[in-house]
């Protein structure tokens, strides 16, 4: 067995992925528990306290769904869905009961590698309480000084607005996390039925990458999913 400190919960009913993906953690040094439905998962989790888990979401007795709802009422560990439905809808779904990322099928091991040491990152930030370092959060070249609502790339300082520096705040404090639209509308205005609210967060987040220094289509802290959400990178 591995001593590599991280132990992954893969719950996916189709043996050849589940063989595949553990091959792959395996390998990369992580521990593997594999689960065929949600409720074989529920048992699991309890009992091996997994640092992560890899969810399918077409499971033979439950909707993934179901399982991310029991996860995130006592738990704050990182799930990353990957599934063969694609739709803006499930993922939006999954990402709002609190799924970390979601990743489709087919899918390339690399990606799903890259994707599982930033869900670690950002939920090791979490359990720890260390979103702030102080009164500071650094990624990178980015540092938000919290208590003077103050944002720097470097030693250059950006004027943000209000709204602006909320979004990055919030963007920030979930660094790692894929954040739907909805999610950060709420943390940001609270909760709107305004149909532009999604227009006006778009607006506010290309003047937010025109300041980062940010070219079209460039990716460097921020992430975006097209109609889904955004993502603070946990290191650049």
């Amino acid at each position: 067995m591995s001593n590599n400190k991280y132990k992954i919960l893969v719950v996916d009913d189709e043996k050849n992925i589940l063989s595949l993906i553990s091959t792959v953690l395996d390998t990369s040094g992580y521990q593997t528990v594999t689960a065929t439905g949600c409720g074989i998962a529920e048992m699991l989790f309890s009992s091996h306290h997994p640092d992560l888990v890899i969810l399918d979401l077409g499971l033979p007795d439950k909707d993934g769904l179901t399982f991310i709802e029991w996860v995130r009422k006592t738990s704050i560990t990182p799930v990353i869905v990957l599934s063969a439905r694609n739709s803006e809808a499930d993922k939006i779904a999954a990402l709002d009961l609190g799924a970390n990322d979601y990743v489709t099928k087919p899918f390339g091991t690399g990606e799903l590698l890259a994707r599982i040491r930033a869900a670690l990152r950002a939920g090791h930030t979490a359990s720890d309480g260390n979103t702030q370092s102080g009164d500071k959060l650094v990624i990178s070249e980015l540092v938000i000084d919290y208590p003077a609502r103050s944002v720097y790339l470097g030693n250059r300082e950006i004027r943000f607005t209000q709204t602006e520096y909320n979004i990055v705040a919030f963007l920030a404090e979930n660094a790692g996390k894929m954040m739907t639209y909805s999610s950060i509308i709420k943390a940001v205005w609270g909760e709107s039925t305004d149909p532009g609210s999604i227009k006006k967060l778009q607006v506010n987040m290309a003047n937010i990458r025109k300041k980062l220094g940010l070219k079209p289509g460039e990716q460097s802290y921020i992430v975006n999913e097209l109609n889904v959400g955004y993502r603070m990178r946990n290191t650049r």
